[in-house]
């Protein structure tokens, strides 16, 4: 297909047609994710997530699921 494209519509549409045909549907979209520009501030926008986590409550989660995790272990063998 040797069509000149003449707009961004044309030339996105183009690429996402040689993108799918060559990289299949599944690693096209893949592909294009690595491109999301994505909105809000990630860096602020975290604190109202976690919170005030520290890392010794991270450590602290951790070390507890392993425990738990032993014990289920030891229970089902």
């Amino acid at each position: 297909m040797n069509v000149e494209p003449t707009n961004l519509l044309q030339i996105r549409q183009m690429g996402i047609e040689v993108l799918v045909r060559e990289l299949g549907p599944v690693a096209m979209i893949r592909f294009l994710q690595q491109f999301e520009v994505g909105v809000g501030d990630y860096s602020k926008e975290r604190h109202q997530w976690i919170g005030n986590i520290t890392i010794d409550d991270i450590v602290d989660k951790a070390v507890s699921k392993r425990k738990i995790a032993k014990q289920n272990k030891r229970h089902n063998n």
